[in-house]
This record gives C-alpha cells, structure tokens and sequence, in this order.
C-alpha cells in the first residue's frame, strides 16, 4: 500500500532487478512475459524501466522507439499497488520518455477485457485505432487487442 510519504523512484531496468519484475509480471497476468522476453527487450536497447518503493520494485515499463514513434510494450503495477496512481505516474514518464525521443505517436496495444487500463489510456489522450484479432493468448482461446494511439507534441 502506498503511503503518502513514500517516494516513487524510476530507474533503468537491469539484468540484477529482473527477479522482482518476473514477480510483479507474473502476479499481475495470467500469460506474463518471460525473462527471455525481458533480456531480449534489454539486450535490444529498448527503453526498460522500474518502478520502486522504498527500495521494492513495485512496477515496470518497456517502451520501443523506432524513427518516429514509441511503442509502449510493457506497464506493470504489482497488483497490491494498482488502483493508487502508479500507472497513471509511470505512464507520464513513458510519455514525456517519448517526446525526449521525438516520437509523433505512441502505439499501445492492450486486452479489450482489461477496462481499468483502457480508461488509463483514454485518460491520458490515448484514442483506440484498431482491433488486433485474436492477439493475447487466454486459458481457452485468444482474446482481441485494443490497439490504441496518442499523437505527440512538444508544447504537450
């Protein structure tokens, strides 16, 4: 639980706090990345981020970047902190993170069920621009993606 004193750090994600993030990641999906993914998003030099809590990785964050745009791969909140903020917090850094990048638009994709992040999206300007069918793997079947977009300015 997030208390008002707590001071939110955001770091780079590294191979030594890969551990925690596997844990939050795991906890908060039922089909979470794996740690070969995660390596693979470090190794590639994409934009890997954690969130702490006095000293306790409570989110993350994976962002690409290619020419002039961002692709938000990644958000996590660790489910014991989701509902205070966070992801509204570490989504504002992901998006100024773009613009420092100069990124025009930054894609998202997220799972048409998953409402709590599609009202995030929506509240920070994202608007939906597609359907990808069948794109998130579910016990029994496949679940559509919500693909979502934000355009990008530096007066923002």
């Amino acid at each position: 639980m997030l208390k008002q004193k707590d001071e939110l750090i955001v770091q780079p994600m590294t191979i030594d706090n890969l551990d925690a993030v596997l844990g939050n990641e795991t906890e908060a999906y039922s089909h979470p990345w794996t740690k070969g993914i995660f390596l693979d998003c470090l190794q590639s030099g994409y934009h890997c981020n954690v969130l702490y809590i006095q000293q306790k990785v409570v989110g993350h964050s994976v962002l690409m970047s290619v020419a002039d745009e961002a692709h938000l791969l990644n958000i996590t909140i660790a489910p014991c902190f989701q509902r205070q903020g966070l992801g509204h917090y570490l989504l504002n850094i992901l998006i100024a993170r773009a613009k420092h990048l100069n990124a025009t638009m930054m894609f998202l994709e997220v799972r048409e069920s998953n409402y709590a992040a599609i009202t995030l999206y929506q509240r920070a300007g994202f608007n939906e621009v597609g359907i990808r069918k069948d794109y998130y793997p579910l016990a029994k079947g496949r679940e559509n993606a919500v693909l979502m977009a934000l355009p990008l300015t530096v007066d923002d």
